[in-house]
């Protein structure tokens, strides 16, 4: 059985609730290994606030970095059938030839690091002709102003898969602005896929033609 997504517990831990939540969308409860769970939240919340206290700043690049080579690892290492992939710079985008279109169009699942209000980090978990099915951890139950300007769509009937549904558009800027990705030297993304239900290019020819 497939649990529910979840949402961050403060205001800091959205680095790990989204990459335990791509494992959760990916996989049966009952297939998780307890040791992803225990190593994601020991190698995050790894930056210090203004003010010097422990884990106010949430996770850094370095450390989502890690994580991602160490499922990598542990998943060979171990035989659990996951797939992940660190990608960065202007390899993350969204529209024609990206890599998380990809992935989400062959059933697997992207963290992505994008603003919202400060650096934030969100699970892309499928897309459209032009909008994005997201799974924000940082709860809301309805849409602020902000959301509906941009065109945003708040719901919470999809508990296992998305949240938010948002225009294209948001996310290639290089601003600072909503769900922007901003300036590419910094962008970054996880992709991760369960490899028995992994789809083949050949199953998703259209979204590249």
């Amino acid at each position: 059985m497939k649990i529910p997504l979840r949402y961050q517990m403060s205001e800091y831990d959205c680095g790990p609730t989204a990459l335990l939540n791509a494992v959760s969308y990916l996989f049966p409860r009952s297939e998780v290994p307890p040791e992803i769970i225990r190593s994601v939240m020991l190698y995050s919340l790894d930056c210090y606030g203004v003010d010097g206290a422990a884990c106010k700043a949430g996770t850094s690049r370095m450390a989502m970095m890690y994580l991602a080579n160490w499922l990598t690892g542990f998943a060979r290492a171990t035989k659990f059938p996951l797939d992940c992939q660190y990608i960065s710079g202007r390899a993350v985008h969204v529209g024609a030839h990206s890599h998380i279109n990809d992935a989400v169009s062959r059933g697997g699942a992207a963290v992505v690091r994008l603003f919202y209000e400060v650096e934030h980090y969100a699970l892309i978990t499928g897309a459209s002709a032009d909008r994005i099915y997201l799974f924000d951890p940082y709860y809301l139950a309805e849409a602020e102003p902000a959301f509906t300007r941009a065109g945003i769509t708040v719901t919470c009937m999809h508990p296992h898969a998305y949240n938010r549904i948002v225009p294209f558009d948001c996310f290639n800027r290089e601003t600072q602005e909503l769900y922007a990705f901003g300036a590419a030297d910094s962008r970054e993304a996880v992709l991760l896929f369960d490899e028995r239900t992994r789809r083949t290019a050949d199953d998703t020819i259209e979204y590249f033609i």
